[in-house]
């Protein structure tokens, strides 16, 4: 059975620095089948409710695939995997619907107490509780996790603030205990024709500018930018921010 890692790119889910890595399985447990190769072979139990067939293809489910890569990949990989499965599942516009995301945290919770004391549970039980589906895209994904690894606790996401003509700007992270706003700028926006449609790439700036210069001016909070590489650990976003004069609370 398709599991891990590849059971997420059958899903849909951020290939947030997967790289090249091995086709992963499932297979029952005891199975004689080693892993070699371009193949990683993972022994585990799998209920009927942990297989679903995507065009075709067989391949665990979206909770089992999200609680099989919380347990077993670094939590930056996991986070933009458990991110994106949850927006799906709960997200409603810029917010989530609180009743169905806390449903789901009810159902990851009981997964991951069935699996106690197996490999990487104690992890998995942070994400779950850590995940948020206002998460839109990997990169504020793994920058919420970076600031919280650097100290900063009262995050919000998707942060309205109104703006002209009646229409709220929506910022990623608001860094609420030293007001300072935080957006994640990839580079796909600017460079990618299929994002930017008929737009130019000096429409884009000149529009990011003034919705940049409105949100400053009428909240009086800071605006901090960054991108991946700004991101790539806490100690890069850490130099990022302390550059704007931005550091956590002691």
């Amino acid at each position: 059975m398709l599991s891990h890692l590849s059971a997420a790119v059958i899903h849909g889910l951020p290939q947030y620095r997967f790289g090249r890595s091995p086709v992963e399985l499932t297979v029952p447990e005891g199975s004689r089948a080693p892993s070699r190769g371009r193949v990683r072979r993972h022994q585990d139990e799998l209920n009927d409710s942990d297989v679903v067939e995507i065009d075709g293809i067989r391949c665990t489910s979206l909770e089992r695939t999200v609680f099989d890569v919380a347990r077993t990949r670094s939590m930056e990989v996991a986070l933009s995997c458990a991110d994106a499965a949850l927006r799906r599942e709960a997200g409603r516009g810029h917010g989530v619907d609180s009743a169905t995301q806390d449903a789901w945290r009810d159902r990851m919770r009981e997964r991951a107490a069935k699996a106690a004391g197996r490999r990487g549970v104690t992890g998995a039980r942070w994400l779950i509780e850590f995940a948020d589906g206002r998460a839109e895209l990997p990169g504020e994904s793994v920058s919420r996790l970076q600031l919280f690894r650097l100290g900063f606790r009262d995050l919000d996401l998707q942060v309205p603030v109104a703006g002209p003509a009646g229409h709220d700007y929506f910022v990623d992270i608001a860094l609420r205990d030293c007001r300072t706003f935080w957006e994640f700028d990839g580079e796909a926006k600017y460079r990618d024709p299929a994002l930017r449609g008929d737009a130019t790439i000096e429409r884009i700036l000149l529009d990011e500018k003034r919705r940049e210069d409105w949100i400053r001016g009428t909240t009086q909070w800071r605006v901090c930018r960054g991108g991946f590489r700004d991101i790539a650990s806490p100690e890069d976003l850490g130099a990022r921010l302390a550059a704007f004069g931005v550091t956590p609370r002691s």
